[in-house]
């Protein structure tokens, strides 16, 4: 029997010792087409191949966050497994062994304004026990009160390493600096903020930075940090974020956090790779049910246009339908005054800033009634201004928020949010999930959460075109989230 000889190489990496016939199977294990890769330069060019392969043939070496999938590939081919101790790390599978009484004991001292709810202490015991894991939990679930919680069992536990924390944005920096100290840590002593040109040197055990202002750090300097958690992992598939968790090779905890995944293997495997395997904390489903998140009524506005502007559109190519659809005054003018006829906060998402964002919002501020709120945020907003919006809406009652994607599908927490305009079209499953999560915070009112999901049907004969097509994607994602929808087709002119 073909032995498969294992060791972990360093927190990041594993290493894998076999038989070449039995290497290059793994690498063909391992190996993943690329989404698109067809259209690739590279692939046309016959310069690539396509794929992804995350185990190196040359060098043995495997992300140690698939130990699992390894351990699945030797099961199933009939291999032997050997595991061989590393003086400096220590064996490839080792686990804590958690006491679940003197875990709940500890959460309960660390003094928060409110108990944590089961679901959420079960994830904090998982990441305990495994010590790296991606904690898939929807928006509104409470992941920033899991990863306090991990966090503090960390430093109580061990004197000597740092912690850092990953976000994408400065806002979300922000915002998991004040969520820690409403959870009742000392943050402004406690708490290192990194970005926009800020000290990359502190004493201080906690840093919490946007990968932009570390991916180019030296190793070195990652070295100091005994657990990593990377918030919003979903855009780990980056080489630049890839690259900082294959520099933090010390860290023996490291935990991902999203609300959604995208829904490929390939993605879901490099993650993996990086954090561990996956583990659902709980699903929007089981929150609504639980009365946890606001319930969601979303109405799929289909906007049909006429026979002439339809066959207009037989050989139109996508950028061009996009460029036509956020340009048509009608339609721009049916999404005001839907903004404006909605009662609540309001959100209104768009793609392109210049072409259609401040198109979207002058009209609808030109209309708005005196002393109605309306609100602009885009990329160019700064996380001041962004952080005093977020402010001001949760505690208005009638409130329009024009806002890109970009900044307001991910990671931005309103409180007090009840409707959500989808103005562009999109069918990036993260995107719109996250986007969703957006509104399902219970509002003071206990009111239902309506989002209004708008695309257009420009279909000539036999022919769909892109918006269209992409709305049946973002039906599919409601359907599989078992949201309740109805759609509503509006003739535009």
């Amino acid at each position: 029997m073909e032995t498969v000889r294992v060791r972990l190489l360093n927190y990041a990496n594993i290493h894998v010792d076999c038989e070449s016939g039995i290497a290059q199977e793994l690498s063909e294990f391992f190996s993943f087409f690329v989404p698109g890769y067809k259209f690739m330069p590279a692939f046309r060019n016959k310069l690539w191949d396509g794929k992804i392969r995350l185990f190196n043939n040359m060098t043995g070496e495997l992300p140690a966050g698939l130990y699992l999938h390894l351990l699945k590939f030797i099961e199933q081919r009939g291999y032997e497994l050997a595991c061989y101790d590393s003086p400096q790390y220590g064996t490839v599978d080792q686990h804590n062994k958690v006491d679940v009484r003197e875990l709940y004991n500890f959460i309960g001292r660390l003094g928060l304004p409110f108990p944590i709810r089961d679901y959420q202490f079960d994830a904090v015991s998982t990441g305990v026990h495994r010590k790296r894991a991606i904690l898939l939990s929807p928006t509104g679930s409470g992941k920033s009160l899991i990863i306090y919680a991990l966090l503090r069992w960390y430093l109580h536990n061990h004197d000597e390493k740092k912690c850092l924390i990953i976000v994408p944005t400065t806002s979300l920096v922000e915002q998991l600096t004040n969520d820690f100290k409403e959870y009742g840590m000392d943050s402004e002593n406690m708490v290192h903020k990194i970005y926009s040109g800020k000290d990359k040197v502190t004493n201080r055990r906690i840093i919490v930075s946007t990968w932009q202002s570390i991916y180019k750090l030296p190793k070195q300097w990652f070295s100091q940090f005994g657990v990593v958690f990377g918030d919003e992992c979903h855009g780990f598939k980056s080489k630049s974020l890839m690259s900082i968790m294959n520099k933090a090779t010390e860290a023996e905890y490291r935990f991902g956090t999203t609300g959604t995944l995208d829904g490929s293997q390939t993605h879901e495997l490099a993650l993996q790779g990086l954090f561990g395997s996956i583990y659902r904390v709980t699903s929007t489903k089981s929150l609504q049910d639980n009365d946890t998140l606001a319930k969601l009524n979303i109405k799929r506005v289909v906007l049909e246009y006429d026979k002439k502007t339809r066959a207009e559109f037989g050989s139109k190519v996508y950028m061009d339908e996009i460029d036509f659809i956020i340009s048509h005054g009608a339609r721009n003018r049916f999404i005001t005054n839907l903004a404006l006829s909605l009662s609540g906060n309001t959100l209104v998402l768009f793609q392109r800033v210049e072409q259609h964002g401040k198109i979207l919002f002058d009209l609808i501020d030109r209309k708005a009634a005196e002393g109605r709120k309306v609100f602009f945020v885009s990329g160019e907003t700064d996380t001041t201004d962004r952080e005093a919006i977020r402010g001001i809406v949760e505690k208005q009652k009638d409130s329009i928020t024009v806002a890109s994607l970009g900044t307001f599908s991910t990671g931005i927490n309103i409180k007090n949010l009840h409707n959500i305009v989808f103005a562009s079209p999109s069918k990036s499953q993260i995107r719109v999930l996250q986007s969703i999560g957006r509104g399902l915070r219970k509002s003071d009112d206990g009111r239902v959460t309506e989002l209004y999901d708008i695309s257009d049907d420009l279909s000539h004969g036999q022919r769909k075109n892109f918006s269209l097509l992409h709305s049946f994607e973002r039906l599919k994602m409601y359907q599989k989230e078992e949201f309740d929808y109805q759609t509503i087709k509006v003739e535009i002119k």
